[in-house]
């Protein structure tokens, strides 16, 4: 007879192992893995200090990991293995594996000078050699999709904050990522605007983005988020599928963080 057959678990989009990061004698992060598969949305709540952020700037590489490894579809980041021990890559290597990892930041970082359609340009034109009309093209479609299809020649300081933080989405998509990352997206942002970032996300959240999206905001990640990762002094104390986890924890420490933020 022949054996069954069994399906084999898909690779981790996003693969971290045992991260660590210091600051000095500082752990901000302990021994913390996390896989991420293609298509999920993954929220990362908890108490400010407690890793967040630094997650998402290492797996960025904005930030050296001092233990641990991190994978993109099976590659290594930031790294290469030499025989039993691993080489640190150079600028040009990091730059190259960067590019599939889009980062929108608690700051919105626009070039002040450029317009709104020169921002989304910029980066596919100077690092993946697009030509200027397919470029343009791209921005307008991308622009069109964060709801500002009317703002193509306005400059940053015309936008306010919400629009801003869209425009910042739809240059992270025009460099055609493989994983979206956020940083608190919303953070920066007064309360009437935060509506209009996070209804973008959740958009793309229903296209089927790969994303990390570190956020506050707990009903967002209760309605978007595929799965929930709660951390605390840097290290993951409780994930799981968003709904039910937020509805009802395993954990006192994340009843008791979910009781004060809610």
């Amino acid at each position: 007879m022949p054996a069954p057959l069994t399906s084999t678990p898909a690779q981790p989009v996003i693969s971290l192992r045992n991260l660590v990061k210091r600051y000095g004698s500082f752990e901000a992060l302990q021994h913390v893995s996390l896989d991420v598969q293609e298509g999920e949305v993954v929220a990362v709540i908890g108490p400010s200090g407690s890793g967040k952020s630094t997650l998402v700037r290492c797996i960025h590489q904005l930030e050296r990991i001092d233990g641990g490894a991190i994978y993109l579809d099976g590659e290594l980041l930031g790294c290469e293995r030499e025989g039993m021990h691993l080489r640190t890559l150079g600028a040009n290597a990091i730059a190259r594996q960067r590019r599939q990892l889009g980062m929108v930041f608690q700051q919105f970082v626009l070039f002040p000078h450029m317009t709104v359609e020169e921002n989304v340009m910029e980066g596919p034109m100077q690092v993946l050699g697009d030509k200027i009309e397919d470029a343009r093209s791209r921005a307008h479609h991308l622009l069109a999709r964060v709801g500002l299809g009317h703002k193509f020649k306005a400059y940053p300081q015309e936008l306010s904050g919400g629009q801003q933080q869209r425009v910042a989405i739809a240059r992270a998509l025009a460099m055609r990522p493989r994983v979206l990352l956020f940083d608190e997206p919303t953070s920066a942002l007064d309360p009437e605007l935060v509506g209009e970032v996070l209804n973008v996300v959740a958009d793309l959240a229903r296209a089927g983005k790969t994303m990390v999206v570190v956020t506050h905001e707990i009903a967002f990640a209760r309605e978007a988020a595929t799965r929930v990762v709660f951390m605390e002094a840097g290290r993951i104390v409780e994930e799981g599928e968003a709904k039910a986890t937020l509805s009802a924890p395993r954990t006192e420490r994340l009843r008791a963080f979910l009781s004060r933020v809610m």
